[in-house]
């Protein structure tokens, strides 16, 4: 597998190697090799915060695969400790949660009413999340780290060095910032609110800084055991070092943060883990998707329309390229997804490791039989037949393929999936048109030749037909393209469309005949 991954075309061989070669000590030493995201808990986990995490296990996979008996683990680090400056637009209680501006996230009443605390609420929602995925990973409550003393070591590194942070973290910031900046952030003793305030003292003998709060008056307060919380840039150096972490990912638009974060690991004695940065999502607009504005996909509407797989493998795809995420990105990926899968168990060990499904499987990749149905396919029978439920479009599909060929739980899934989809963007943006003189002359043609075909004709024998008809100079297609476009419009109602031969077997030779039957008729009427 070492040698295989070597000459790997796969990003995440490439980060795993690489960090191989930056944890050959900790190996030695038999020591676990820490894999870590993080994640800002003030707005409900969206789908980047989804990719971070798969994308870390993907790389953490490959790791074990080429260091085989090394321990891991993969830690999910929540900023619950972070202050709420702002309220997510997609929240509900507004006006309560207004009045726990400036508080720690822990110590928020939970907004749904379902938890002890808004952090709880959403560290739970990602939990539940990653669950389904069945990743392996532990969840680290900031709070809980600060409240019990587990970076206090660290903390107070951090004060010794005070000044020298300083020096790191002031050229970075705005001069007005500059003159209440402060790498601790105290946690107001009165309001219990996490103050932004210029510290006027510190005492690293006893642990303690002095600052003055909203009203003027000095306080004196421990920088440990949750009394004080670092700004978020210092608390990203702070925890490498405190966790010890080996390896992590974070968007192209942090590069200069992780860089400082970087130095202050160093300050407070840790050792700067293996980073990589990636590219962020946008919408359909382009915008950078925010889990405070709510837009782009969210993981539950993905995971209507599709399985939980299809979503890791749009992630692996190019981390480095800026990509939209959005509704009409689904279909196309499910095909991707079933025909990676088919070509994986066709391909030798060399083509494997560059399989994409690989890393999404982690080497167990399962076995979809029924390689003549794709979701594509099934939107567009959805299209011709407008089902009601799924049985209908199960009983075009069970016409369609042995029943003995059929891996039946996915097959059914994809089903449940395409009338969802269908559903919701396929059937409200049908637009049917007439067929032209041109087209109606060649849609008869395609009519008369079906009407004589033999009806267990392959789709293959069904496409060269349907290919030889719009090639006919009597019919003018000089584009094949517009003749195929024209199928598309004017039987299905959409602009783009399947494979005809395919369609047309799975959706039964009778049943496309009276199809066309009805778009000349309706062109006579």
């Amino acid at each position: 597998m070492h040698n295989l991954a070597l000459t790997s075309k796969s990003w995440v061989f490439r980060e795993a190697l690489s960090l191989l070669k930056q944890t050959q000590q900790k190996i030695i030493s038999g020591k676990t090799i820490i894999f870590a995201t993080g994640y800002g808990p003030s707005g409900l986990p969206h789908i980047g915060t989804f990719g971070e995490v798969v994308r870390t296990n993907m790389v953490r996979r490959a790791f074990e695969s080429i260091a085989p008996g090394t321990k891991t683990k993969l830690i999910v680090v929540s900023d619950d400790m972070d202050g709420l400056r702002k309220i997510p637009e997609n929240l509900p209680n507004q006006d309560m949660l207004k009045k726990h501006l400036g508080k720690p996230l822990v110590a928020i009443p939970d907004p749904f009413g379902t938890h002890s605390s808004y952090g709880k609420h959403m560290n739970d929602v990602l939990k539940s999340f990653l669950d389904k995925f069945e990743f392996e990973y532990e969840l680290v409550s900031s709070a809980e780290f600060y409240r019990s003393g587990r970076y206090n070591q660290h903390l107070q590194k951090l004060l010794e060095n005070y000044d020298e942070v300083m020096g790191i973290m002031l050229p970075t910031l705005r001069d007005e910032r500059r003159k209440t900046y402060s790498p601790f952030l105290p946690i107001c003793q009165k309001s219990g609110a996490v103050l932004q305030v210029a510290v006027v003292e510190q005492d690293s003998r006893n642990s303690t800084i002095t600052y003055r709060d909203n009203e003027g008056e000095l306080v004196e307060t421990m920088v440990t055991d949750g009394s004080c919380k670092l700004q978020w840039r210092p608390d990203w150096g702070m925890r490498w070092a405190a966790l010890e972490v080996d390896y992590e990912m974070y968007g192209k638009d942090l590069i200069p943060s992780a860089e400082i974060s970087a130095e202050v690991c160093k300050i407070v004695g840790g050792e700067v883990p293996k980073l990589m940065h990636y590219e962020l999502f946008l919408d359909e607009n382009g915008h950078k998707i925010s889990k405070s504005k709510g837009n782009g996909l969210s993981i539950e509407q993905w995971l209507r329309y599709a399985s939980v797989e299809t979503l890791a493998l749009y992630m692996y795809h190019t981390p480095s390229k800026a990509k939209r995420l959005y509704f009409d990105v689904i279909p196309k990926t499910f095909d991707e997804y079933l025909s990676f899968i088919n070509k994986y168990h066709q391909q030798a060990e060399e083509e494997k490791i560059d399989n994409p499904v690989r890393h999404v499987h982690a080497g167990k990749v399962p076995r979809f039989s029924t390689t003549e149905i794709s979701f594509s396919l099934l939107l567009n029978l959805a299209s011709a037949c407008n089902p009601k439920n799924k049985s209908v479009l199960w009983g075009f599909v069970g016409n369609y393929i042995k029943q003995d060929n059929v891996s039946e739980s996915i097959l059914d899934q994809m089903i449940d999936f395409a009338c969802c989809y269908y559903e919701d963007f396929v059937k409200p943006k049908k637009k049917y048109r007439l067929p032209d003189e041109r087209e109606q002359g060649a849609l008869e043609k395609l009519l008369l030749a079906l009407q004589k075909i033999d009806k267990t004709a392959s789709a293959e024998e069904i496409q060269n037909l349907v290919y030889d008809i719009g090639k006919n100079s009597d019919c003018g297609f000089e584009n094949l393209r517009d003749w195929f476009k024209a199928l598309y419009q004017i039987l299905l109602g959409q602009e783009q469309g399947p494979r005809m031969g395919s369609f047309i077997k799975l959706y039964g030779i009778e049943n496309s005949i009276n199809l066309i039957k009805d778009a000349l008729q309706d062109k006579i009427l």
